[in-house]
């Protein structure tokens, strides 16, 4: 019976409890820029940036796609409407459908907005998905990639992974507000023969109004007669409509020789600097 050798080549992203603010988003070697899109007022027109930071030439179908955020801040496909939630797909036109960079070229992709007359105020949401194509060519010719041993059958397997962005269109008045509670700390979890996970933050996010909040969290402890100290900080977190609430964790992390005892955590929940910086909400646990 032949011999049978497999040669798997996978690129792979880590995705981390929540989205990081700014940073363009790095899906294996796609870099997209920026990696959230807003129109309001008056705006019909935008773009996002494409950049392939890959060694390899790579091939990218770009589409509208719907989708939603559940409870714990998972975003998955949104097949219909569901009451209050409202999509941006039809309005949204963009260009090109689908590109190819050699490595280090980049490509913009426009994006233009189309509004009914009729348009009901609100905010509307789609996101762009960026779908990576297989690359036929290459993966064609086995004796090249693969070398095999005489009388072996080799074969490539190639995960093809894809991407996408929200582009958020808000037409006339829209305001919303945030509260956070339900604050409560889990232990960090001990695994034998391992290191010890982070402890965390749980607490609930609640959003109410016509469009959706979006900002950066940064928690600081204070020990009974010390000062504050920053144990974590995470950007870009969003509640989208029609959600009403979020269940979020937050990692926990002190300086070496701290523990968490008796004292004081506080959550901040603010604009993004650039947005103003303004703190929406605030809440805090006292520790006994």
């Amino acid at each position: 019976m032949p011999h049978f050798k497999k040669i798997q080549s996978i690129r792979t992203i880590v995705l981390g409890l929540l989205s990081v603010l700014l940073a363009p988003l790095a899906l294996a070697d796609l870099m997209l820029y920026p990696t959230r899109v807003e129109m309001e007022k008056n705006q019909r027109a935008t773009q996002v940036e494409l950049v392939n930071r890959g060694q390899t030439t790579e091939s990218y179908r770009i589409s509208v796609v719907n989708r939603r955020m559940t409870d714990t801040g998972q975003i998955v496909p949104a097949d219909s409407a569901e009451p209050d939630e409202r999509f941006a797909a039809d309005m949204l036109r963009f260009s090109p459908r689908q590109v190819t960079l050699k490595a280090g070229e980049s490509q913009t992709v426009r994006i233009s907005l189309r509004k009914p007359a009729d348009l009901a105020n609100g905010e509307y949401r789609s996101h762009l998905q960026f779908d990576r194509q297989p690359d036929v060519e290459g993966s064609a010719d086995l004796e090249q990639t693969a070398k095999p041993l005489s009388g072996d059958i080799a074969i490539r397997l190639t995960a093809l992974v894809g991407a996408s962005i929200p582009v958020i269109v808000r037409h006339g008045d829209t305001s919303a507000s945030v509260t956070l509670d339900k604050l409560s700390i889990e232990p960090a979890a001990k695994v034998e023969g391992q290191a010890d996970g982070p402890t965390l933050l749980i607490f609930q996010m609640n959003r109410s109004g016509n469009r959706s909040v979006y900002g950066n969290f940064r928690v600081t402890y204070t020990p009974s007669g010390g000062r504050p100290v920053d144990v974590s900080q995470v950007n870009g977190v969003a509640v989208y409509v029609p959600n009403l609430l979020r269940q979020a964790k937050l990692p926990l992390r002190l300086p070496e020789g701290m523990v968490f005892k008796s004292g004081l955590i506080q959550l901040t929940f603010s604009q993004r600097p650039e947005d103003g910086g303004k703190p929406l909400a605030q809440a805090s646990l006292a520790l006994p």
